[in-house]
């Protein structure tokens, strides 16, 4: 094969490859702006705000995050996180002895079964009674913040797609611009290259020391 067609051929692979990376990194950057703009409508209609600094209690003082956004509307998935987990997840921890939604299910039923074994006219009923519209109430308010720190943090997962979009992005455009060099390179030494000239043609000349040996 000539060496300017070789040149030829893998100048012009590297470059279609280039722009095959080219539109893969125009593809990712479109999604990835599209789930930061997603995520950033969708909290701002939330119109979620960090507490102030100044109102911070100390356990939430703690929270290095819960502190470095303190008075700032809730907006990207890194605050969501933040919100979910640090300020949520915190005083979650404080209502019902820090049972889940579910763990609260069985309370209500030992509660229930409890009552429903006494008498009516049982002093502790009343008790227990108290105990179960406690539980309820407790119930109702953990499922509230449950469900709203699963939904922050569903978006907080979107925005790191995102994130890890953009930064594939990042490397598609790299190695297209790489290849791109490299086949411009190519195609470039192809036009310097003698049409006649072959590649890895075997050295065809004699060495005198070799046509003494022959001749003699």
């Amino acid at each position: 094969m000539k060496r300017k067609t070789l040149d030829i051929l893998v100048g012009l692979g590297l470059v279609v490859l280039a722009g095959l990376l080219l539109v893969a990194g125009l593809v990712l950057t479109s999604n990835a702006n599209f789930a930061n703009d997603y995520v950033k409508d969708q909290l701002g209609q939330q119109q979620i705000s960090f507490k102030p600094a100044a109102t911070l209690t100390a356990e939430e003082k703690e929270s290095a995050c819960l502190v470095k956004y303190a008075g700032q509307q809730l907006t990207t998935g890194k605050q969501a996180e933040c919100y979910a987990n640090e300020f949520i997840g915190l005083h979650l921890k404080s209502i019902a002895g820090g049972k889940t939604y579910a763990q609260m299910g069985d309370v209500q039923t030992d509660l229930k079964a409890k009552i429903a074994a006494l008498p009516k006219d049982d002093p502790a009923v009343a008790d227990l009674q108290k105990q179960l519209t406690d539980a309820n109430t407790a119930r109702e308010t953990v499922f509230k913040g449950e469900t709203l720190r699963g939904l922050l943090l569903t978006s907080y997962g979107f925005s790191e797609f995102g994130a890890k979009a953009g930064q594939a992005a990042l490397v598609a455009y790299f190695a297209a611009g790489l290849l791109l060099l490299l086949g411009a390179a190519g195609l470039v030494h192809a036009a310097a290259t003698p049409g006649t000239k072959g590649f890895a043609v075997p050295d065809q000349t004699v060495k005198t020391g070799d046509e003494g040996l022959v001749n003699a």
